[in-house]
C-alpha cells in the first residue's frame, strides 16, 4: 500500500527529483514510525517496557536504518517496477529484521 502512495502521490516531471522524493518520503516518514511500532511491538510481545526499549534502541536503530535503507529504496524505486517493489524490499527485509531483534535483545 505505502508503495502504490509514493507512485501515486509523488510524481514529477523529473525523474531524478521524484525518486529523491519518494525516498525523502520514505526515510522521514515511514521509517521512523515503523521502526518506533516495531521496537515497541517487540517490548510488549517480550513482556518488557516499551518506554525503555525505545529510550535504549530508537536511536541507534535509526541510525543504522539510514545508513541501510536509503540505498535500497533508492535502488528499489528506480530499476523495480512497482508490482515487485515489496518482493525486493522483503528479502533485503529478512536481514535488517534480524539485526532490530538482535538490537532489541542485547
Amino acid at each position: 500500500m505505502w508503495y502504490r502512495i509514493l507512485n501515486k502521490r509523488v510524481v514529477m516531471r523529473n525523474k531524478n527529483a521524484e525518486l529523491v522524493a519518494r525516498v525523502a518520503c520514505d526515510q522521514f516518514i515511514f521509517a521512523p514510525v515503523f521502526l518506533g511500532i516495531f521496537l515497541s511491538s517487540m517490548a510488549v510481545l517480550e513482556g518488557s517496557d516499551p518506554k525503555e526499549n525505545l529510550r535504549k534502541n530508537y536511536s541507534m536503530a535509526l541510525k543504522s536504518n539510514y545508513l541501510v535503507w536509503p540505498w535500497v529504496q533508492l535502488a528499489n524505486f528506480k530499476f523495480v517496477p512497482l508490482e515487485h517493489r515489496v518482493t525486493f524490499v522483503n528479502t533485503i527485509a529478512i536481514g535488517w529484521n534480524c539485526y532490530l531483534s538482535w538490537l532489541s535483545n542485547r
